[in-house]
């Protein structure tokens, strides 16, 4: 398979016709001149040794030159082929929670869209580590499996909101559980469940799942999102209220995100408007041991330009060597 790393030097090929046109346009003026000049016969016999095929031979040379001089400039490949890459850090499972409490605004723009952002900046830092993605609200779900792809990470960010789970609530222990099987086959050591909720859990016995987390040598790191004073939840443009009419309000619950850390083996942090707290978690993970990853990746394509490059060249040397007056064979008219 051909691809082009530079492709957008391609568009100079639309130079290449007309490199003869105006070759022949400025022919035609200089006919032009010529006949200004005198009788154009006699002033063919006043330049014996001139020779109008050589022109046009040079000018053909000169348009192949530049032509394959574009596509060297653009870089072609051939390939790919398959390779065994390995790599050494640690998989970081991220366990987002999506449910209507976290549209709270006690963060800019909201709590949901200020842990988007700190888990992209996050990505940003990432290097030979994997990452992968768990959302959840009432129940949990793989977004994005463990990979290495921090685009494809932050393309999957991208696209999350309050709706991407529709069974509402907050399902932490459900998360954790799901975060756990998400693992690759190679990781044992360097194994890290980042959980960022405001902490309100009404669904399973989270605690006792980060238990079992930390028993499978899994640490997990709690962060805190929301305020204790707590906040409103906008949802379509109005407040939410519960079935009696009330408006609902939502706190940060400090305690059982600790417990939850405290049972992984980790750490919790509250999440700040300015500093999230996922900093000191990332120079946690590098203080630990790294795993050694093997992942088969398409890549190293063969370069292909020197060898379009090495032809403009021919050309060019072939094209000065041609000249412009006739040879004694009269090999050209």
């Amino acid at each position: 398979m051909l691809v082009f790393a530079s492709y957008r030097f391609l568009w100079l090929l639309l130079l290449v016709p007309l490199i003869p046109a105006l070759y022949a346009v400025a022919l035609a003026f200089r006919k032009r001149r010529i006949r200004r000049f005198g009788d154009p016969k006699m002033v063919a016999h006043l330049m014996p040794h001139y020779s109008r095929a050589k022109g046009w031979v040079r000018i053909i040379l000169f348009t192949l030159a530049f032509f394959f001089f574009v596509i060297g400039l653009s870089r072609p490949q051939i390939g790919a082929k398959l390779s065994e890459r390995q790599t050494k850090g640690a998989e970081i499972m991220i366990c987002l929670d999506v449910s209507n409490s976290m549209l709270a605004q006690d963060y800019t723009p909201c709590r949901l869209e200020r842990a988007k952002l700190a888990i992209s900046s996050l990505v940003d830092k990432l290097h030979d580590d994997r990452i992968g993605l768990i959302i959840f609200a009432g129940s949990s779900f793989v977004q994005l499996p463990v990979t290495t792809d921090y685009v494809s990470a932050k393309m999957f960010l991208s696209s999350i909101d309050a709706g991407s789970v529709p069974v509402q609530g907050t399902a932490i222990g459900d998360a954790i559980h799901t975060a756990m099987k998400s693992f690759s086959a190679q990781s044992e050591k360097s194994r890290v469940i980042i959980l960022i909720s405001d902490g309100e859990n009404h669904e399973d016995d989270a605690v006792a799942a980060a238990k079992e987390a930390a028993q499978a040598g899994i640490r997990i790191y709690t962060v805190g999102v929301g305020s204790a004073a707590g906040q409103p939840i906008p949802v379509d443009g109005e407040l939410l209220r519960d079935k009696d009419g009330n408006i609902v309000v939502t706190r940060l619950d400090e305690k059982t995100l600790r417990q939850i850390a405290d049972a992984g083996g980790g750490a919790y942090i509250q999440a700040g408007n300015e500093e999230f707290g996922l900093n000191p978690i990332i120079n946690d993970i590098r203080a630990m041991e790294g795993e050694l990853f093997s992942s088969v990746v398409f890549e190293e394509y063969d370069e292909q330009y020197m060898y379009f490059f090495a032809i403009a060249l021919i050309l060019l040397v072939i094209e000065m060597l041609v000249g412009e007056r006739k040879n004694a064979r009269k090999l050209f008219n």
